[in-house]
């Protein structure tokens, strides 16, 4: 029977394939972030794009705070130019980390999305830094 789901077949499986590599090479999300850090040594930079009292108050433990504008050449000069941005912010109603990855991109510097943003951190369980957090525990 068909149906919305079903009228439309499934793509191939290469270009399922293809498609699905792509979103990868493109986004992370919140679950494998947290498990890099708890291993140590996690291979990129975490990069809260959020405002600096935003920053302030709650982060991704680990993260740094580099609001959208200041992704510049010359804030990123401390780092290897082959060195792995992951950027974040508040959550899926929040383009503000498509605009840091954008400017990432076009410095030339790798990066990735961090899906979900604090809210799908949040949503996780997981656990914030920052002011508000140290208020609550």
């Amino acid at each position: 029977m068909l149906n919305e789901v079903t009228r439309i077949p499934a793509a191939p499986t290469a270009e399922a394939m293809a498609h699905f590599q792509k979103r990868l090479m493109l986004e992370t999300d919140c679950a494998d972030v947290h498990a890099a850090f708890a291993v140590g040594n996690p291979g990129f930079v975490l990069v809260d794009v959020r405002g600096r009292k935003a920053f302030a108050a709650s982060h991704v433990p680990g993260a740094i705070n580099i609001p959208v504008l200041g992704l510049t050449e010359r804030r990123l000069a401390e780092y290897p130019a082959d060195t792995l941005f992951v950027v974040y912010c508040a959550g899926p109603h929040c383009n503000g980390a498509d605009k840091g990855a954008l400017r990432l991109a076009g410095l030339g510097r790798p990066v990735k999305l961090m899906i979900g943003g604090m809210t799908g951190w949040a949503d996780e369980g997981f656990s914030y830094a920052g002011a508000a957090a140290e208020a609550v525990a």
